[in-house]
């Protein structure tokens, strides 16, 4: 098969495992969906989850965002959709600015402690985690398992990188078609990925000696990933981390844009979007920041 492609209130610092159920911030009061906002409250694990605690089916949990390319999200300034008796009410993110903004006793610690003012959300993917790393391993050992070969050159390891998993089996690798065999291509590659994810002990080099001093200095930090809950933490607990997030977004927050990820650590940090600063490594994500408002870091390597 011949196969072608081109490119074209403010949150108190918690100790180590103090994770709490989140609800929206008190000034965040949307007319006629209280209902809706209870039903949809964040949980956060109470106590970060042990690798010795099994899954009740044996199983490693999966993400359906983990090998996907997702949206960017809040092209137009839209944000979240709520729920209430009659009908769905969208919520913009000036709204979240507007809401959001500190007031009374708030205004006036962050005047005399201006960096609490901020939050900061720090992207999971080669910001706090070597994940570039994970996933072409993942890739590499489906292929020794599958008999191919991945090549080498630049273009298709970025198409490997940053495209959905689907899209790289089937036109850029060339292993098949949609249907049944790609999809048992994409789980058994989800199942290598947590697999090397066990294996994963230090963050990214630096990252630790910063979170501590935004520590010391009370600027909350959130962790925003597609990962799903319980591999997140149990990531953040084996480094050594969990301690300087007081918020985290997974898969199971039910996010659908890497800008809704952002706008839900903002509201779990209880800071205004305006007020948050986003690092990532991935343009996608730098213009998603924008998109909310949000300042952004870029981070840049060799690749």
């Amino acid at each position: 098969m011949e196969c072608t492609h081109s490119c074209s209130a403010l949150t108190p610092i918690r100790g180590p495992s103090q994770f709490r159920i989140i609800t929206p911030p008190r000034q965040l009061k949307i007319p006629g969906s209280r209902k809706a906002w209870g039903r949809k409250r964040v949980v956060v694990c109470n106590k970060t989850p042990s690798f010795n605690e099994n899954n009740s089916n044996g199983t490693f949990p999966t993400s359906k965002n983990l090998f996907m390319q997702e949206a960017i999200g809040a092209e137009h300034g839209e944000a979240f959709e709520a729920y209430r008796p009659n009908g769905p009410l969208k919520v913009d993110v000036d709204f979240l600015n507007d809401r959001m903004r500190e007031s009374g006793l708030q205004r006036i610690r962050y005047a005399m402690k201006p960096d609490e003012a901020f939050g900061l959300i720090f992207s999971w993917d080669n910001v706090v985690a070597d994940t570039r790393t994970l996933r072409i391993d993942a890739w590499n050992q489906l292929a020794s398992e599958e008999g191919k070969t991945i090549p080498k050159d630049g273009e298709t390891q970025r198409w490997v990188l940053s495209a959905g998993a689907e899209y790289v089996l089937c036109k850029i690798l060339c292993w098949g078609e949609a249907g049944k065999e790609v999809e048992r291509l994409k789980m058994r590659l989800s199942e290598i990925f947590y697999e090397e994810l066990l294996e994963l002990q230090a963050p990214m080099e630096g990252l630790k000696e910063w979170l501590e001093a935004l520590y010391t200095a009370g600027v909350p930090c959130a962790v925003a990933s597609s990962l799903d809950r319980y591999n997140l933490l149990a990531a953040l607990q084996r480094m050594g981390l969990q301690k300087y997030f007081q918020a985290i977004v997974s898969d199971e927050d039910g996010m659908e844009s890497i800008a809704q990820r952002f706008l839900s650590a903002a509201v779990k940090l209880d800071r205004p979007p305006s007020k948050c600063v986003v690092f990532e490594d991935d343009p996608r994500g730098i213009t998603a920041a924008h998109n909310c408002t949000m300042m952004a870091v870029a981070l840049i390597d060799m690749n």
